[in-house]
């Protein structure tokens, strides 16, 4: 596995546009790396994670994609518990999944002798779980969490697909006021299970009851975290095709509108121009043509960036090796 670096430079040049600027502030804590599906988006989170790795003390790579690809992408098993990086032994990588965390936190308290015998505040938890946006909050309160435990410099999130991050910023504004329901309907709930079901009930839904309080906390300094452009910024990964860019405008609306710094844009799977001495590719010209028509759209929406365009690879960009020289490629200068 390789990446021609000068193959790149020669045939896409000038491609201005690197991730440097963020190696380059080290008041960043945690860098959110988005877009839709398919786009590259784990290649571009290990990338930087390791370029990030090379000038801090400890950096954390995140994935709350529920289709982890982290293990895939450093041919490494990854769980639930931070794993250092073989070969980088400052790089610690994660797949949380919020989802199986909300599962856990829900069944504490449904296994609670009498639980159905709580009536309103019953019926509250059980629509908490569907609610939109909460899987995503269990996995940030997770991950705050973990980093820490761990006391990492950086934190790199490997985020699920767009309309996931979507919902995790709209989760503060829509949550708060069922939290707080949930929360003064279970104080009188574990009076009622101590009079009725003996100690251990009312035990089990006050630690229920701290849980939910740690979630409201977290949905709460959710926005603070976001929105301090010192510490938190967004890179936006697409390719330069319709459907991947309507999404990236889409989450840098929702960005801006919410205050987040995101001035970072990454445009993956790039074809080069063709070579002169090699047979023309009737294909390749085609997809060229369509690819040129949306980066001159990326260059005019995003002018005020920094556009990052990266080249279709000949090969799959797996192993620390691979995903170290296409870290050299994302931070070089150009």
């Amino acid at each position: 596995t390789h990446i021609n670096v000068k193959f790149v430079m020669a045939d896409l040049d000038p491609l201005p546009g690197n991730l440097q600027n963020i190696v380059e502030q080290t008041s960043l804590k945690f860098v959110f790396v988005g877009g839709k599906g398919g786009v590259g988006k784990t290649t571009t989170s290990c990338s930087l994670a390791v370029a990030l790795s090379r000038s801090r003390e400890k950096v954390l790579l995140v994935s709350t994609d529920p289709a982890h690809n982290l293990s895939d992408a450093f041919d490494q098993k990854f769980g639930r518990h931070p794993t250092a990086v073989v070969g980088i032994p400052n790089l610690f990588a994660v797949e949380l999944d919020g989802s199986k965390a909300l599962e856990e936190l829900i069944s504490d308290m449904e296994s609670v002798e009498g639980f159905a015998q709580l009536g309103e505040a019953q019926g509250f938890i059980k629509s908490f779980k569907s609610f939109p946006g909460v899987d995503e909050i269990m996995s940030f309160k997770i991950l705050l969490q973990t980093a820490q435990d761990l006391s990492v410099s950086t934190v790199v999130v490997d985020t699920a697909p767009t309309g996931h991050t979507l919902r995790l910023l709209e989760f503060p504004s829509t949550s708060s006021n069922l939290l707080d329901q949930l929360q003064r309907l279970l104080g009188p709930a574990s009076a009622m299970l101590g009079s009725m079901m003996g100690p251990d009930a009312p035990g089990k839904l006050d630690q229920a009851k701290a849980a939910l309080e740690s979630i409201s906390q977290t949905t709460k300094n959710l926005k603070a975290t976001l929105t301090n452009a010192d510490e938190t910024t967004f890179v936006c990964v697409c390719i330069a095709e319709f459907l991947s860019l309507y999404e990236t405008e889409r989450l840098v609306q929702s960005l801006t509108q919410n205050d987040i710094d995101a001035r970072n844009v990454v445009v993956n799977q790039l074809i080069a121009d063709a070579d002169p001495s090699a047979p023309p590719c009737p294909t390749c010209e085609a997809k060229r043509k369509i690819q040129n028509k949306y980066l001159g759209q990326i260059n005019e929406l995003y002018e005020d960036f920094h556009v990052t365009k990266v080249p279709l690879q000949r090969d799959e960009v797996r192993g620390v090796p691979a995903l170290s020289k296409m870290a050299d490629f994302l931070t070089a200068d150009r």
